[in-house]
């Protein structure tokens, strides 16, 4: 009978992956889905070739009526912003990232227009799209989203000048 860790061969094969996996950029800056199919995800691209202070990422949205996606430049001090935005959520406010900036923001809501949690993505500067996304993330979401900002942030900023 097989031991639970498998063969010394499966245990090298995941070994191998595990490294593989913590040399490879951390693209997922957030990632909120719930089990309808609704999701609002920020991922990060890679640095900027236009600006060596920045990074390119993309907000996603996607549901089972609509789906899209919108660039956004990011750099350290909306990376900071994202840290301050999680520490309000974790004390049960209502954010709003990246508002009064050009480019999209987010906004979420603990209460919503339809009585459960929500993320608002908006282009009013560009597009002038704005798209309501009801989900019901995990529980222990903001922890995820705070370990994610902390594997972007070592990974990218020493990287980032400017």
């Amino acid at each position: 009978m097989r031991d639970v860790l498998g063969s010394g061969e499966d245990r090298s094969v995941l070994a191998d992956e595990r490294a593989a996996m913590r040399d490879r950029p951390p693209r997922e800056l957030i990632s909120l889905a719930d089990d309808e199919g609704n999701s609002v995800s920020v991922n990060v691209l890679g640095r900027s070739p236009g600006w060596t202070a920045g990074l390119d990422a993309e907000i996603v949205v996607k549901t089972p009526f609509v789906s899209g996606r919108i660039d956004l430049a990011l750099y350290v001090a909306r990376l900071e912003s994202w840290a301050d935005a999680l520490d309000r959520l974790d004390a049960g406010e209502d954010v709003a990232w990246m508002k009064m900036s050009s480019g999209p923001s987010i906004f979420i809501q603990a209460t919503g227009e339809r009585d459960c949690p929500e993320v608002v993505v908006e282009d009013e500067s560009g597009s002038m799209v704005t798209l309501r996304v009801p989900l019901v993330p995990p529980d222990d979401w903001v922890a995820d989203h705070r370990r994610r900002l902390r594997q972007v942030m070592d990974h990218w900023v020493p990287a980032l000048s400017g």
